[in-house]
């Protein structure tokens, strides 16, 4: 079974350069992140620390967090995704161009 995603290339650049730097594809990295957060809703108290607790506290929390998540990814970009367009524009930078942030490991 194939599963598509759509990002945008501000949520995909950080998502390529984590790829490279761990050495595997941008697919292995999604699956790591899916195969943990699924951890976390079979075993909450197994798979998750103390600041993922203070987060997801409970199944329902969960759900909620991936409705909002789904909701608000129309009009934002997730904190770990590279800047883009917005503030870029005066600085002028391309909007489609993607700017590395903090919230990006790498």
């Amino acid at each position: 079974m194939t599963i598509k995603l759509h990002l945008d290339r501000a949520e995909y650049d950080p998502i390529e350069r984590t790829a490279k730097a761990m050495g595997c594809d941008v697919e292995d990295v999604l699956y790591a992140a899916m195969d943990a957060y699924m951890c976390r809703l079979g075993n909450l108290d197994g798979f998750c620390g103390p600041e993922c607790k203070r987060t997801f506290r409970d199944h329902d929390a969960m759900r909620d967090h991936v409705h909002n998540t789904k909701t608000g990814r129309k009009a934002n970009l997730p904190i770990w995704a590279d800047t883009a367009g917005g503030a870029h524009n005066y600085e002028s930078f391309d909007p489609e161009h993607s700017h590395k942030t903090k919230g990006s490991a790498f």
